[in-house]
Parts: C-alpha cells; structure tokens; sequence
C-alpha cells in the first residue's frame, strides 16, 4: 500500500468526518492519523491514510471530490515517501502556552526563538479572540526538544520575549509539571 496525505478544507457543518472517512474506507484505504480542527466557523482536516497500490493521489482526489460534490469541499492529496526509520533521539515533549493582549506577529517572534534553539512545533493552536483580555488570547506549543538542545537557555529567552510583549508564558513537561522554577 502507498501512504497518502488528504487535506480537506469546508466550511464547518457536521458530519464531514463521518463522511470523508467513509468515503476512504469504500476507497480501500486504511486511516493512520487524523487532525482536524475548526477556525472560526472552517473545518480543516488532515487524514494520513494507507491507499491500495491501485489508487493515485488523482484518483483519490477525483473520487473524494465526485463523492462530496454538493458540500463544497476543497480537498488536496499528496503522496507521502515511506521514509527509513533514524534512530531515534531521546526526546520530550513540552507544552508551552501564552495568554494575553493580541498583536501581530505572536506567533512568528515566539516561534522563531524555538526554531533558533533546534526545537520542533508538533502542535500548535493560537485562538485570538480580539480585544486585550488575556484570558481570550491563548496559543498553546507542543514542542519537541532533544537532548543536544539548550532548554533551560530556550526557557530563558521564551520567558524574556513574553515579559517584552506582555504575555504571561507556562513551560511544562509532558508529565505536566510545571519546570519553570526548575529553570
């Protein structure tokens, strides 16, 4: 089987789960992974799936969108290249989150001092809600760090740019306890 990856984008309705995957599972395919999420009032997700060897990525697309024509749906596949396994580093997963008064640029001077110290966003989630309430501006980092990376200077210069841009920032491990005295 040849792995594929399918994006669908729609405006929010219910059911578009239900049905994209159906429709896959009449395909042939077998679902691996599925993100999905809804900005503002659009759907957009993300299907990871194992297609049978017999199928392209235009025969997916064609079939998917003949089979969901009337829900306006905008769907992309592209095939992924199985890809041989590295060893795998020791790592952990933290979870960094920031509130407060929204701005522009938030997200690309905090991600930018992660991408600096090596790390990998495996998630992220920003929700602006407008205004300067900070319980209504929230974005929420899932980072990767391995071992060779600086965390405790990483940490540092998160917290230095939050304090510049008046965000209040929690750093905490995956088992989640809060490392931000530790630092």
């Amino acid at each position: 089987m040849n792995k594929m990856i399918i994006s669908v984008l729609a405006k929010d309705r219910p059911g578009i789960i239900a049905s994209i995957t159906s429709d896959l599972y009449e395909l042939g395919c077998n679902l691996e992974n599925v993100n999905q999420m809804i900005l503002q009032n659009q759907f957009a997700g993300f299907f990871i799936t194992q297609v049978p060897k017999s199928l392209s990525c235009e025969t997916i697309r064609q079939e998917l969108s003949l089979k969901e024509k009337d829900h306006e749906l905008t769907i992309h596949v592209r095939s992924l290249e199985e890809e041989t396994q590295a060893p795998v580093a020791e790592k952990e997963i933290f979870l960094i989150t920031t509130s407060g008064p929204n701005r522009k640029g938030l997200v690309a001077k905090l991600s930018s001092i992660i991408s600096r110290f090596g790390a990998n966003i495996v998630n992220l989630k920003a929700v602006f809600m407008g205004g300067s309430n900070p319980n209504e501006n929230v974005m929420s980092y899932q980072v990767l760090i391995t071992k060779e990376i600086d965390a405790p200077a990483m940490f540092a210069a998160l917290k230095e740019k939050a304090k510049e841009l008046n965000l209040d920032i929690r750093i905490q491990h995956k088992n989640i306890f809060d490392v931000t005295n530790k630092i």
